[in-house]
């Protein structure tokens, strides 16, 4: 055998993998502090003996060994001597032994020793001067303070944190990052589930294979045919907790459907009243409430276990676009076309709290409240995107090229989606941190009010009617479909994920009737 050939052999030992990638001592070595956290002390240190690889590094048994036994001297040196540390780091180190010293010098009553510490090693570190003169600040209290250091137990247990701490601080090789088996293996689950255009799961994901979903993790067919509208149906949402639907129409009524167990929808109320179409609903956070939007009328208020108009907001000629609520499902506020309305904030009983007006308002086209009630975003007519932060007042405007449509914010507050007649969908952070919307494509909208979602676990889809009879499907982190709908046989002009439901969706459209989307049973899980 060539020489060659036999150091090759001995290299190929010292790595692991397929592709020879992974250091076989440090693997050894990180599977050594995964026993050791999860409290298997006798396989770890087996695998220490069995393997010749020890957990911790010889500079820190050395360390370990110095400060346990009080050996300060001995501990500076060695932390001065450790090779491959950033300056920075070398000193956060330095100030965590002194401290300590300075502590035990205190508690034995050695002021003099404390006292030189803190002037000639602390004060010459370059460490945040804050720290230095806390402790400083500190040290009468401490020295008026019952330590009890002359227990040993107390010293050692003081000891072992600070030995925590530099675990915590000294780079590898010295030292492993904390929990680093799983940081890794969490690492590589979180990759496959970022590349799972389908995942929509909280349930953990098994190690035993590479993780994707199949198709029956979303809403992809058409699992019921709602008909009670008699006319086109313009807008639907679920209930915040996904036990009732409510839809509205251009025959001038909204019904509230119930969701049963078995996951089919069944009338519950006919919401009659309004003498025009309607073309708006919004479910109270409580869901025991319901508003709904007369196209240029009135709103109404709902009582939704009995199905009664508990108020009508506004008289003959208050023209509303939109409304919403606020977390407390005890104030609402509503957007009107007509500029002299602008936007008001009422009580349930109809009393004005306050209102946006007066001025050059713009038309209201569209607005919501944030679920943790920070925000109000408001579609201006008809371009504009207004988010006015309700404790401060601070306000940031977003102008768009071209119309906007709708708006739809997602379940944590922290995103919104705009519809343009561009045929483009818009995603916004509401935090103003973005220069440029995340951009979403496919559907067909150019004349019409199309209403697009949020859906899924932790607001990972995105759904949108469109205007050539289909639904259309996004993973939010890619700007094509990855599911395009048919079922309807004119244009869907809104869709509504269930949030407690994820395979659950429902659409609207202008033939009269309501599809609810489930799992395809055909797919494998």
């Amino acid at each position: 055998m060539k020489l060659t050939d036999i150091l090759l052999m001995e290299n190929s030992s010292d790595v692991l993998g397929s592709k020879g990638l992974i250091k076989k001592h440090e693997f050894v070595r990180i599977i050594i502090q995964c026993l050791y956290a999860l409290g298997y002390s006798k396989s770890a240190s087996c695998l220490e003996l069995e393997s010749g690889i020890s957990f911790k590094s010889t500079e820190f048994q050395l360390l370990e060994s110095q400060i346990l036994n009080g050996n300060w001297d001995g501990c500076i040196s060695t932390i001065k001597l450790l090779k491959d540390m950033m300056d920075e780091t070398r000193e956060s180190a330095l100030f965590l032994v002194f401290r300590q010293c300075l502590l035990e010098y205190l508690s034995c009553g050695q002021d003099t020793l404390a006292l030189d510490v803190l002037r000639r090693q602390i004060s010459s570190l370059h460490v945040d001067k804050c720290k230095v003169h806390s402790l400083a600040n500190s040290m009468l209290s401490l020295k008026d303070m019952e330590l009890g250091l002359t227990d040993g137990t107390i010293v050692h247990d003081l000891r072992r944190n600070l030995l925590n701490d530099l675990e915590k601080l000294l780079p590898p090789p010295i030292t492993v990052p904390e929990r680093r088996l799983e940081n890794l293996v969490e690492t590589t689950v979180t990759a496959w589930i970022d590349s799972c255009m389908y995942h929509s799961s909280s349930n953990p994901v098994s190690l035993y294979e590479d993780h994707c979903c199949g198709r029956n993790h979303i809403p992809t067919e058409t699992t019921q045919i709602l008909t009670g509208h008699r006319n086109e149906v313009w807008f639907v949402q679920f209930s915040n907790n996904g036990d009732y639907l409510a839809s509205s129409s251009n025959d001038c009524t909204a019904i509230i459907w119930k969701v049963l167990e078995d996951g089919k929808l069944t009338l519950k109320h006919t919401l009659q009243g309004h003498k025009n179409p309607v073309s708006f609903v919004a479910w109270s956070p409580d869901d025991t409430k319901l508003l709904t939007c007369g196209n240029s009328e009135v709103l109404k208020l709902w009582d939704v276990e009995t199905g009664t108009c508990k108020h009508t907001f506004g008289s003959h000629g208050f023209v509303v676009s939109s409304c919403a609520w606020f977390p407390n499902s005890k104030h609402i506020v509503c957007g009107s076309s007509d500029p002299e309305k602008g936007i008001c904030m009422w009580d349930c009983d109809g009393n004005e709290l306050k209102a946006w007006r007066g001025g050059r308002m713009p038309k209201v086209l569209d607005l919501s409240i944030t679920p943790d009630g920070e925000y109000l975003i408001t579609i201006f007519m008809d371009k504009e995107i207004r988010i006015l932060h309700l404790g401060t007042n601070a306000e940031r405007v977003i102008s768009e090229e071209h119309p906007i449509t709708s708006l739809s914010v997602s379940g944590d507050s922290k995103f919104f989606i705009v519809n343009l007649n561009s045929q483009e969908i818009h995603m916004w952070d509401v935090g103003g941190k973005w220069d440029k919307p995340l951009r979403y494509n496919g559907h067909k909208q150019h004349k019409y009010v199309i209403r697009s979602c949020f859906g899924g676990l932790n607001s990972t889809f995105i759904a949108s009617g469109s205007e050539n009879s289909q639904v259309y499907i996004w993973n939010r982190r890619n700007s094509q479909p990855i599911e395009v709908l048919s079922g309807h046989s004119m244009t869907v002009n809104c869709v509504s994920w269930n949030p407690r439901r994820p395979q659950m969706l429902a659409s609207a459209s202008d033939d009269y009737t309501i599809r609810i989307w489930g799992p395809s049973l055909s797919e494998k899980e």
